[in-house]
C-alpha cells in the first residue's frame, strides 16, 4: 500500500520526531563524509518551514547499548549547523527527564538532536518501553532513514505503535520511488550489475533478480564461485566451495528463463591483494599460485556493451579489490559505463558510491541510494520494517 508522506501532514505548531540516518564516518572528531547529512537536509528544511519544531534522532556506529563518547553525535550536530545555517542543539541523551525538559522548551523553527539512540540497548532490541519514551517526545513521526529501514529497531518500528501518524520523509520517498521503478515497472532491457566479495551475501538477490532482469552481470570475488561452477580453474581466487552448487543452479535458472548471466572474460591477477601491481589474463589462464583481484579490460568492455543497450541499470558492489589502486581499474570502468548508459541508472552501496566519486561521475547517475543493506533487501523483494511501520496513505 502507498504510505503517508510528510506533505500530507499539518505540521504547524507540532513537534516532529524525525528519524534520520546520520551515521556518518568520523575522523579526528569531525564528520569525514557528510553525504548522509546532506541527504536529510531537505526534509529538515521542509519541516521547519511548515512551522514545526524538529526532534531529530539517529544512531552512530555500534556502541552496543552503552554510552561511548567516541560515538557521540556532537560532530554531527556541528556539521548539520553548517549545512542548515540553523542552530542544532544536542540533547544530553535521547530519553530521560533532562531530554524531556529540553524538548518541552522547543519552539517552532528550532531543532534538537537527540544523543545516539544506540547508547541504549532498547533501541536495537526494539523495546516497547524505550519506544514509548521516544514517542512521548513528539506529536507525530517522520522516517527519513531509508538506509536503516531494514532494521526492526525501536526508533524505526516500535515507536510507530505509540506515535501516529507515521509518515515518510522526502528522502524516504525518493528512495522508494527510485527502487520501485526497478521492481514494479522498469523500462527494458533491465540490467543488474553485482559485485563484491561473496556470493553468499547476495544469493537471495541473485535468485530474485533472475525473475526480473534481462541481463545480470557478475563481477568481483563472487564471480569466481560461478566460474568454478562452470569448471574453470581459478587459482587462489576467492571462492565459496559450499555455494558452488547454488551458483550452478542459478546459471541453469538463468538459461531456463532466457536471462543473460554474464561472467568475466578476463581478470587481473597477482599473488596477494596488497601486491603493487597485477596483470590481465584470460579466465582460462589464471595461474595456480595467483588470484583474480579485478575484472580485466575485456570484461569491462563486455559489461559496458550490455549497459549501452539498457533502458534501466542497477549496480551494487565493486568489481575487485577497489581500495587498492592496482586493482581499481575495472570498478572505475564500470562506474563510467553506468554513467554513460542511456537509460535510468540507480547505484547503491558504500564502496560502489565511492567508486562513482573516484571516477567523477556521481552527478551523471539517475539516482544514488544512501542505503547499503536496505537497498539490497528491498531489491530482494523483502519487506522492510521501517517501511511497513509507516501509516498507509488515505485513499
Amino acid at each position: 500500500m502507498p504510505k503517508l508522506t510528510i506533505e500530507r501532514l499539518d505540521l504547524a505548531g507540532k513537534r516532529v520526531f524525525l528519524r534520520a540516518d546520520l551515521n556518518a564516518p568520523l575522523s579526528a572528531g569531525q564528520v569525514a563524509d557528510d553525504a548522509r547529512l546532506r541527504a536529510v537536509v531537505p526534509t529538515i528544511q521542509y519541516t521547519l518551514k511548515a512551522g514545526a519544531a524538529v526532534v531529530l534522532a539517529s544512531h552512530l556506529g555500534r556502541p552496543k547499548g552503552h554510552v561511548a563518547p567516541e560515538y557521540s553525535l556532537r560532530p554531527v550536530a556541528e556539521r548539520l549547523e553548517a549545512l542548515l545555517g540553523e542552530r542544532v542543539e544536542l540533547a544530553p541523551d535521547c530519553v530521560g527527564p533532562e531530554t524531556r525538559a529540553r524538548v518541552g522548551t522547543l519552539k517552532p523553527g528550532e531543532i534538537l538532536l537527540l544523543e545516539n539512540l544506540r547508547f541504549h540497548s532498547g533501541e536495537e532490541a526494539n523495546d516497547e518501553g524505550f519506544a514509548r519514551e521516544l514517542a512521548a517526545l513528539a506529536d507525530c513521526y517522520v522516517d527519513d532513514a531509508f538506509a536503516a529501514a531494514h532494521r526492526a529497531h525501536a526508533s524505526i518500528a516500535a515507536i510507530t505503535r505509540y506515535l501516529q501518524p507515521a509518515a515518510a520523509g522526502l528522502l524516504m520517498q525518493q528512495e522508494l520511488s527510485a527502487l520501485g521503478r526497478i521492481l514494479q515497472s522498469p523500462e527494458r532491457p533491465l540490467v543488474a550489475i553485482l559485485g563484491g566479495a561473496k556470493v553468499s551475501d547476495k544469493l537471495a538477490l541473485v535468485e530474485h533478480l533472475l525473475g526480473r532482469v534481462d541481463a545480470l552481470l557478475v563481477g568481483g570475488g563472487m564471480a569466481f564461485t560461478f566460474l568454478l561452477a562452470l569448471g574453470h580453474a581459478i587459482g587462489r581466487s576467492l571462492v565459496e566451495p559450499d555455494r558452488v552448487e547454488t551458483a550452478r543452479a542459478a546459471l541453469e535458472a538463468a538459461r531456463r528463463r532466457g536471462v543473460r548471466l554474464v561472467l568475466p572474460l578476463d581478470t587481473v591477477v597477482a599473488e596477494r591483494p596488497d601486491s603493487a601491481a597485477g596483470r590481465a589474463v584470460g579466465i582460462r589462464e589464471i595461474p595456480d599460485a595467483e588470484m583474480g583481484l579485478d575484472i580485466g579490460p575485456r570484461t569491462a568492455e563486455s559489461f559496458a556493451g550490455v549497459t549501452r543497450m539498457a533502458k534501466t541499470v542497477v549496480w551494487n558492489g565493486p568489481m575487485g579489490v577497489f581500495e587498492r589502486p592496482a586493482f581499481a581499474a575495472g570498478t572505475l570502468a564500470i562506474a563510467r559505463a553506468v554513467a554513460e548508459a542511456p537509460g535510468f541508472t540507480i547505484v547503491g552501496g558504500g564502496d560502489t558510491i565511492a567508486a562513482l566519486a573516484t571516477a567523477g561521475v556521481t552527478e551523471r547517475i539517475g539516482y544514488v541510494s544512501t542505503a547499503g543493506g536496505a537497498f539490497l533487501e528491498f531489491l530482494e523483494g523483502r519487506r522492510l520494517p521501517g517501511v511497513e511501520a509507516l501509516t498507509e496513505a488515505p485513499a
